[in-house]
């Protein structure tokens, strides 16, 4: 009995001893983080600097998940299972930054970003939101590019589908209008040198 006591307080020493060093341990940091070449989007794989617009990532005390889109990364936050984490999102403010190389030093809160989503800006695969941390540079896309403005909590996975849908329906049809103008010019052509024959 004696020894099943002392195992029992060796016990509750040890895992007071365990509880001390964990609270004086540090939080690690939600700060985001840049990007590099190299790093590859959390959902598809793609190498994240191959692709023009701003991008996203999801800040958590176990480390970054970094996405090639603002969208690609909401897509993965609407996820139930992801939306349970403690964790902080980040994008481009593209008010401040060129849109074939956002600025890592320009990142913001996703919660509070304005996004405008149909514009014909080209990035990666999918829905295209340019992510802005003031409303008036949103604003300004939207009336320059067409599309509108949006805010965080407006956006659903519906509402990115449809975009990437609408987007990828442009992109195929602007390649049909391009290939039936070319086939309509080498028709031409042919026309024009039987008739020079």
């Amino acid at each position: 009995m004696k020894t099943f006591q002392q195992f029992g307080l060796v016990l509750l020493l040890a895992l007071g001893l365990t509880a001390c060093g964990e609270s004086q341990q540090p939080a690690a940091s939600l700060d985001p983080v840049a990007f590099h070449d190299g790093d590859e989007c959390h959902v598809c794989g793609m190498v994240i600097s191959d692709f023009p617009g701003p991008k996203g990532e999801a800040v958590t005390a176990g480390g970054v998940k970094k996405f090639c889109s603002a969208a690609e990364m909401l897509g993965w936050w609407l996820q139930p299972e992801n939306r349970g984490r403690d964790m902080k999102l980040y994008v481009h403010d593209m008010g401040r930054s060129v849109w074939e190389h956002p600025d890592d030093s320009h990142l913001i809160d996703a919660t509070s970003a304005y996004y405008v989503i149909g514009t014909p800006l080209k990035g990666a695969m999918g829905a295209v939101l340019a992510s802005f941390a003031e409303e008036g540079a949103a604003q300004k896309l939207a009336a320059e590019h067409g599309g509108r403005v949006l805010r965080f909590e407006e956006i659903d996975q519906a509402l990115l589908q449809q975009a990437a849908a609408m987007q990828y329906g442009a992109a195929h049809e602007g390649a049909m209008h391009e290939g039936a103008h070319g086939e309509h010019a080498a028709a031409s052509m042919g026309h024009n040198e039987h008739a020079g024959h």
